[in-house]
């Protein structure tokens, strides 16, 4: 039996944001603090204010689904990866497209960038890593990995460290400078869905598809627990703007809150019991805006809630 640890914690249900028209596979932060972006399968990236919990003046189409994107406001760019491989690049102030680059094979499951080591990265479903300069946009290397997909990247800034999470059960850590691989090791029994550092650096959580929530120490990337977390597939992991707390999210349509320090469970959203999703739970945000955890799905929703703590 689930034992949910005891802890003032309040969650408010703000709103849930409707107008995508397919599966939402994606979020990330918006032009502004108070905005996020989303897309799936529609096609579609739109903008959205969650104070006035309206879509805003911002909207691109593509000409196949998106399974991920990625704001960089630091260079005034927005990157969305699509099914077929493709990698669009859209210029924020023009808000228009301005390249779109095909480094991949199969689908981009993710994107991400450093302005430590000046570039971005794109994991591709044909097993490869993708690394290219934020200046130039141009293609620096290409990183063959594995012959499955390549699901998630995460940095370690501390460490200087890349984990990349793989469909062949596998995790991989690179050196961000020279991209060789430090460690690798075998982290699920199913395909390993997502990486995410805690914030100081010093784990590394990961989820797959076997349901299992796995804690690694980053000195050797030991096992310190693995969590039967969910009933099915973990797709996604954010940790709070203090690093208080963290949420996953998962395939059987719940959302849960976790304690960072124990790593036990305070919380489970459900449909039930806090108005969660009817289907899969795909992509987590956890913004420092009002502390609003942001989740996404295949129910075609945006849904945004407070969580109040001490």
């Amino acid at each position: 039996m689930e034992v949910i640890n005891e802890k003032k914690l309040e969650i408010k249900i703000i709103g849930a944001l409707k107008g995508h028209t397919g599966c939402i596979y994606a979020v990330d932060r918006g032009l502004y603090s108070n905005t996020i972006f989303t897309g799936g399968s529609d096609n579609f990236i739109a903008q959205w204010n969650m104070e006035s919990l309206q879509a805003e003046k911002f909207a691109t189409s593509f000409a196949a689904h998106l399974y991920t994107i990625c704001h960089i406001p630091e260079k005034k760019l927005l990157l969305a990866g699509t099914t077929n491989g493709n990698i669009h690049i859209i210029d924020i102030d023009q808000k228009k497209e301005i390249r779109i680059l095909k480094h991949h094979k199969g689908p981009v499951f993710d994107i991400k960038y450093s302005l430590k080591t000046n570039c971005f990265y794109t994991a591709g479903g044909d097993g490869n890593l993708a690394v290219c300069s934020l200046d130039t946009l141009s293609l620096i290397k290409i990183v063959p990995l594995c012959r499955e997909k390549l699901r998630s990247i995460d940095f370690n800034d501390a460490s200087s460290e890349i984990a990349i999470a793989m469909g062949s059960c596998d995790i991989f850590v690179l050196d961000m400078f020279t991209l060789q691989v430090k460690f690798g090791f075998i982290a699920h029994q199913l395909s390993a869905n997502i990486v995410r550092y805690s914030p100081d650096g010093k784990f590394l959580l990961s989820g797959g598809r076997d349901a299992h929530l796995n804690i690694w120490e980053t000195d050797s990337y030991t096992l310190l627990k693995s969590i039967p977390a969910h009933n099915w597939a973990i797709y996604d992991i954010a940790f709070s703007p203090d690093g208080v707390l963290f949420a996953t999210a998962s395939r059987d349509k719940t959302v849960k809150i976790w304690d960072t320090k124990t790593f036990g469970l305070i919380k489970r959203i459900t449909k039930e019991s806090f108005t969660g999703h009817t289907h899969s739970v795909n992509k987590l945000l956890w913004s420092a805006f009002n502390n609003y955890l942001i989740s996404v799905g295949d129910d075609k929703e945006v849904t945004i809630r407070e969580l109040i703590y001490e």
